[in-house]
């Protein structure tokens, strides 16, 4: 979803003199567009994440709306602190653009494994978290949320190329995209990895079970209530997410069951401690901690006590 992110954004751009793009020498063969169309607005500012921000944060205190981009590590970690007192403390419209989510950069290893990125930036009420599931849905999100008076963070996967069956783009700030209907489970997924939970609810339907499939894709504004009517509904949720079981939508999902109290059981399908040495692509390293779609379906029926534990 990055490369049509980034068309996009050049449209956007043309319409908009405030729109800027910065880098911090990243994004090679993704950000080039930007870059020709708009040679004025384009910054690379060499390898210095911090440096990046407090750039971009300037410029939006100068009327401009700054987009900056990096791999998510790089982009919600290194410059965290730069995010919180600047952008996130003076209400500026910094937008910060992290790059592979999970295990996108999985041969280049657990330095750019992005499984804390969500987590750490939803607990700041001061910052947006956007979690596209698929490119049509990012395009749609860039449109809904890029003048928002507040910084944003849009956690963008590599894969362009394959769209969520029933989601048809469908972004609304704050609210859950609901996919699939189902009355005996409701599987909540956050970001790319609503892909193979489709694929699983897919798998689910020919065991028979009715399974809805619902997404979540952005926080702060977070879609509680949302939320509670649909897990009110459902004696059980399976949470879905390229992240750590802590922090991310699992995390919400058992909120939103506490604070609500409903009766709901959550089960987190997420990773599981830290990563090992071990890389490989994307979806050798989705099917190691269990998050393909075949162990997902297991994992779904185990929970609804129909499968093995």
């Amino acid at each position: 979803m990055r490369r049509a992110f980034v068309a996009a954004l050049v449209e956007l751009a043309r319409r908009e003199p405030r729109v800027l793009l910065l880098t911090a020498d990243l994004g090679y063969s993704v950000v080039e567009p930007f870059a020709e169309a708009l040679p004025g607005r384009f910054f690379n500012v060499g390898v210095a994440e911090q440096n990046l921000v407090g750039v971009a944060t300037g410029l939006a205190e100068c009327g401009f709306v700054p987009f900056v981009y990096s791999i998510a590590t790089f982009a919600s970690m290194r410059p965290y602190e730069f995010i919180r007192n600047g952008p996130v403390a003076h209400r500026f419209p910094v937008r910060v653009i992290g790059v592979g989510g999970g295990f996108d950069y999985g041969p280049a290893g657990l330095t750019h494994h992005a499984l804390e990125d969500v987590g750490i930036l939803r607990t700041d009420p001061g910052i947006t978290v956007v979690t596209p599931a698929d490119a049509p849905q990012a395009v749609a999100a860039l449109e809904k949320t890029w003048g928002l008076p507040r910084p944003v963070y849009y956690r963008l996967a590599k894969d362009d190329a394959r769209p969520l069956p029933g989601l048809q783009g469908r972004f609304e700030l704050g609210r859950v995209a609901l996919v699939r209907e189902g009355t005996d489970m409701v599987v909540l997924a956050m970001g790319s990895a609503a892909l193979d939970a489709a694929a699983a609810v897919a798998i689910l339907a020919e065991r028979g079970v009715s399974c809805a499939l619902a997404v979540v894709s952005s926080f702060n504004p977070t879609p509680v209530d949302d939320l509670e009517r649909i897990l009110a509904r459902v004696p059980v949720a399976l949470t879905v997410e390229h992240h750590y079981r802590s922090g991310g939508v699992g995390s919400l999902a058992c909120e939103v069951v506490a604070e609500r109290g409903l009766a709901c059981r959550v089960v987190r399908c997420a990773v599981d401690g830290v990563p090992d040495a071990v890389s490989g692509s994307d979806r050798f390293l989705l099917a190691r901690h269990g998050l393909g779609p075949d162990a997902i379906a297991e994992r779904a029926l185990a929970a609804l006590g129909a499968g093995p534990r």
